[in-house]
């Protein structure tokens, strides 16, 4: 499941990526402002993909508003000192706070209930020809039979689905996966397609992810 971090301090923001990807979330992160949005112009409220919108508030700033973030899926947690906090904000449906300071145990459980109480609203599973991907108990499923994926084969295939149709580039597929710059020169993302195909194609009839001769992947049923 991917995570948008909005990093107000630094370091706050440094430990709760590495904590999140530890325990398997693919993370994106960006810079806190008072208006929202990063030095690019970028909003999360256009960025459906998104399962959970993570707002850590610098000490002396106002929360943005819930409805400022929230796009038609997503739920929102705020990481905010006491003072910053709207008297009418806490226990407000769609409108999370968690005060500073915290043990991250305590962040992370806010997070599984935060996904938990967004899932009905959240697409919890992607079907593609006969694979599904069950995203809240990372599971996957091939004509009903159960994948044995490692967890970045299964962030993986789950971009891949998300994306169905859209043909990815090798760049993007190593960003968005292993947070990594994309060397020309290597067959990184060769050889991570080719073991998670050994697993989810090879045994099957019909062959799912597609190679486009010099641009990248696309998984799409033909």
């Amino acid at each position: 499941m991917r995570i948008l971090l909005v990093e107000g301090e630094v370091h706050t923001g440094q430990y709760l990526r590495k904590g999140l990807m530890e325990n398997g979330f693919a993370v994106d992160v960006m810079r806190f402002d008072s208006g929202g949005f990063d030095s690019g112009g970028f909003h999360p409220a256009h960025r459906p993909e998104y399962d959970l919108l993570v707002c850590d508030v610098p000490r002396g700033a106002v929360p943005i508003p819930e409805a400022r973030w929230s796009n038609q899926h997503a739920p929102v947690l705020f990481l905010a000192e006491g003072s910053s906090v709207p008297p009418d904000g806490l226990g407000r449906t769609g409108e999370n706070y968690l005060l500073k300071p915290f043990a991250f145990s305590d962040f992370l459980a806010r997070v599984h209930g935060l996904l938990r109480w967004g899932a009905d609203r959240v697409q919890m599973t992607l079907s593609v020809g006969g694979l599904e991907l069950d995203l809240m108990r990372h599971r996957a499923f091939r004509d009903n039979k159960r994948l044995d994926l490692t967890p970045k084969e299964f962030l993986l295939l789950s971009l891949l689905m998300r994306k169905t149709g859209q043909v990815l580039s090798r760049s993007y597929i190593a960003d968005q996966v292993w947070e990594i710059n994309f060397e020309s020169n290597t067959n990184f993302v060769d050889v991570q397609i080719r073991r998670l195909r050994s697993k989810m194609d090879d045994p099957f009839a019909s062959k799912l992810i597609q190679t486009v001769r010099g641009m990248g992947y696309v998984l799409e049923e033909r």
